[in-house]
């Protein structure tokens, strides 16, 4: 049925009402006077598009991270902040004249919270992420292959970057997975029912079933005590696991009631029944225990787990692969048991010693989380929206803080240990008007097999780039960035001319390293994608005499600096220093640029205060030789006595500042594991490195 038609019985919806079935019959598709009237009209207007098999959509991709399916330079914005766009309203229909993907209530609520919210922009190129038009919550009611064709026609679409879709109720079996049913591409899964193999940590992000059975109901936590110790009210579970149930009742049927589908009552959902013939409402039931079961059934979860929490009830979830809502965050364990399906036959035991204190400690959490984050739809779509802004936005004050269940936090845009594709780097190069040093660090790290290109950033306002004819002949391309000021700053700026992920700053009298050194550093950032990794390090020590930070460039077996004169490091950080700074940053960044120092002790400490890590040393060199002329250092920033004590005043400075020492001491460095063996040197990747 196409939209004109439902909204041609839109005044017929209002006359005689409408119900909402459960989610174990079908979502009604539906439009309600509560929703919002431009919501309304954008969805009147909604252009129809009848889709024709065979369908093509773009491939499922199944090892989706932050670095593989995410734009993160389309969130650079002014605003500081996440910014969600819902994409334009289409309606799309199969050749039999059916909707593809109907719109239900539930899902009208989705994008009615995410236009309310701070994050909502409604103009597309200032957007970070894109929530398609298209309703997935049920899966059941859903045309698989279709949809997929639907979503690959978006305009915002781009193979599913930045996009995040939503679903509730994975299809029976599970389709919307990663790895099965929708073709959704690149985009971010907002999602019911994720299992540990298919959800991507850090990439997707799991919700809970929402159970409508409970929505606009009042919630009540009896004051009195609870009848029994465990209640089981699941239907739809399987015979083993229901065998397993009878037989514990039968031994503890003053504590656990098993519940399962009334037959003689029909097909009442709200009704459950006792082996013994005795009938109980449910969901109300479950607010007569402590304990509520959550085991898997026919589907990896059921809005059980929701309605237990509404009621009060402590769930104990017995689904070995079934990823929690909000998990990225909330820690489960404070409000609920986690037990292995191979534990399930000791399940009394295992709650009957837990104590009284422990118990009521349990249900306050309980209480507190279900009302403060998944009580209705709105808070579910909100708090999945301030998951999405911590991750992109980290150095900002997080959103859900203000509570007291401790949550699990890590660097947002580098949860995976999977290392980046391999794209190579780009060698990026600040110069001023060294010309023979900077060609000879040129053809040095033109012949790096995994550098991209070269980008050149001339800082030199006075005097124009050599033409064209006088650059060395590379066999790797390069581009010169003519800068407006001379400042320090500029070789921190994520120019568009830079397209790769990793990038080596390398000034431009570093002509020492080998191609195999740099390579090899290259291999190690791409295991360690959120660090700093390069050559030269340095330390800082606190002086008890002072009280006060030392910078210390002497060699010892601690760092917590590598210097960005030759490092890799992501580009994501030149977005953070330059394009989107914190306060803290902006202020250093400011200094930096004005006192001509210290940039590179900035970069290390804006990294460690986001990720709490420490920077990787590689390969032994204990000395970096200088290349000016008879060696004297006359024209380097080093060789000038105040510089070091300028950059003992940085750290302290710049320590103030964060509030705190965010850099990381560590005992650390990588090294080829066959580089000092006496061995063939075909039987070792990286011959080419320096010695002590």
């Amino acid at each position: 049925m196409g939209m004109h038609c439902l909204l041609a019985l839109f005044l017929a919806f209002f006359f005689v009402g409408v119900t909402l079935f459960s989610w174990d019959s079908f979502l009604l598709p539906l439009l309600s006077l509560a929703h919002s009237p431009s919501l309304l009209v954008r969805l009147s207007q909604a252009p129809d598009h009848t889709l024709s098999p065979p369908y093509h959509s773009h491939a499922t991709q199944t090892t989706c991270n932050h670095f593989t399916c995410f734009n993160v330079y389309r969130c650079r914005t002014h605003h500081q902040q996440l910014r969600v766009h819902v994409s334009r309203p289409e309606i799309f229909i199969d050749p039999q004249g059916q909707e593809v993907a109907p719109w239900t209530q539930e899902f009208i609520q989705i994008l009615e919270a995410i236009e309310a919210s701070p994050y909502y922009t409604p103009e597309a190129h200032e957007a970070c992420v894109f929530v398609p038009a298209m309703d997935f919550l049920n899966e059941n009611d859903v045309q698989v292959a279709a949809s997929g064709a639907a979503l690959a026609m978006g305009s915002d679409w781009d193979e599913g970057r930045n996009n995040l879709v939503f679903t509730m109720l994975p299809g029976s079996p599970p389709q919307f997975s990663p790895s099965l049913g929708v073709p959704h591409g690149r985009a971010m899964v907002a999602g019911a029912g994720l299992n540990t193999w298919s959800y991507r940590k850090g990439f997707d992000i799991a919700l809970p079933t929402f159970s409508p059975e409970v929505q606009g109901s009042n919630r009540t936590w009896p004051a009195q005590e609870r009848i029994w110790r465990l209640v089981s009210s699941q239907v739809n579970i399987a015979s083993k696991t229901q065998e397993i149930l009878h037989e514990l009742e039968e031994d503890h049927s003053q504590d656990l009631v098993v519940l399962s589908r009334c037959f003689n009552g029909g097909k009442n959902l709200k009704t459950r029944c006792r082996s013994d013939g005795s009938q109980h409402a449910y969901p109300g039931v479950m607010g007569q225990a402590e304990f509520c079961l959550v085991v898997k059934g026919v589907r990896l979860t059921q809005s059980t787990l929701m309605d237990a929490m509404h009621l009060g009830c402590i769930p104990v979830v017995v689904v070995d692969s079934l990823v929690l809502p909000f998990s990225e965050v909330l820690d489960w364990k404070r409000f609920s048991i986690r037990l292995f399906e191979r534990n399930l036959p000791n399940v009394m035991e295992i709650l009957n010693a837990i104590s009284r204190q422990k118990v009521l400690e349990l249900q306050a959490q309980v209480q507190w989380v279900y009302a403060r984050y998944f009580e209705s739809i709105t808070q579910i779509s909100l708090t999945t929206l301030d998951i999405l802004n911590d991750r992109l936005f980290s150095h900002k004050k997080r959103t859900y803080l203000e509570w007291n269940v401790p949550i699990h936090y890590s660097n947002p845009l580098f949860l995976t240990n999977t290392p980046p594709e391999s794209d190579g780097f780009t060698g990026v190069i600040l110069t001023y008007d060294r010309l023979d040093s900077l060609f000879a660090v040129m053809n040095r790290i033109a012949d790096t097999p995994s550098l991209t290109k070269i980008v050149v950033v001339w800082n030199n306002q006075e005097v124009a780039p050599p033409p064209a004819h006088e650059w060395p002949k590379l066999a790797k391309p390069f581009e010169v960035i003519r800068t407006s000021s001379n400042v320090l700053s500029n070789r921190f700026f994520p120019y568009d001319e830079i397209t790769t992920e990793c990038i080596l700053s390398i000034d431009d009298d570093i002509i020492m390293l080998t191609a195999d050194e740099l390579e090899f550093g290259y291999q190690v950032w791409r295991e360690f994608p959120d660090r700093i990794v390069g050559f030269p390090s340095r330390t800082h020590i606190w002086n008890n005499a002072t009280s006060r930070w030392k910078y210390e460039s002497e060699w010892t077996s601690q760092i917590s600096m590598v210097l960005t004169g030759a490092a890799f490091y992501h580009k994501y950080w030149n977005y953070l220093y330059t394009a989107s700074p914190s306060p803290e940053t902006k202020v250093i960044k400011a200094w930096v640029d004005q006192n001509m120092n210290c940039e590179d002790i900035a970069m290390n400490f804006l990294v460690a205060n986001v990720t709490g890590k420490s920077p990787i040393k590689v390969t032994p060199r204990k000395k970096f030789k200088c290349s000016t002329p008879k060696c004297t250092n006359v024209d380097m920033l080093s060789g000038i006595q105040s510089h070091m004590i300028e950059r003992s005043d940085c750290i302290n400075m710049f320590s103030q500042l964060y509030g705190r020492m965010p850099l990381k001491t560590v005992e650390f460095r990588a090294d080829p594991v066959l580089f000092k063996e006496k061995m063939p040197d075909k039987l070792k990747e990286f011959n080419d490195i320096g010695s002590l």
